[in-house]
């Protein structure tokens, strides 16, 4: 398995496990956070199965390696988006996006 493999988490109803003393994981719940990562096919195989489980199975789903974890609830739709270059150095992209809004207040006109 490669270091730097993702592994999504099965959302858990609790609150999220705080780093300890002697470090740990970290819980990222608010602020900008961005990692890149490189994973042979397998891993990446792997991954992608694990977060599809969690979209099927509920609007939630935790993203996490040994030092971090995101957990994150979403709304639908996802947002999927595909960006091909053709050019010398081909490249395929794919991204997905999964927002959440806060409920917004009901208006009651009377």
């Amino acid at each position: 398995m490669d270091a730097h493999y993702f592994t999504p988490l099965l959302y858990r109803h609790a609150m999220a496990d705080l780093p300890d003393a002697n470090g740990g994981q970290r819980a990222v719940t608010e602020g900008y956070f961005e990692r890149e990562v490189r994973l042979s096919r397998e891993s990446t195989a792997a991954f992608l199965r694990d977060l599809a489980d969690q979209i099927e199975s509920e609007p939630r789903l935790t993203i996490s390696t040994d030092e971090w974890k995101i957990p994150f609830e979403f709304d639908e739709p996802i947002e999927v988006e595909v960006e091909f270059v053709g050019e010398t150095h081909r490249q395929l992209e794919l991204e997905l996006e999964f927002e959440w809004s806060p409920p917004e207040d009901d208006l009651d006109v009377s």
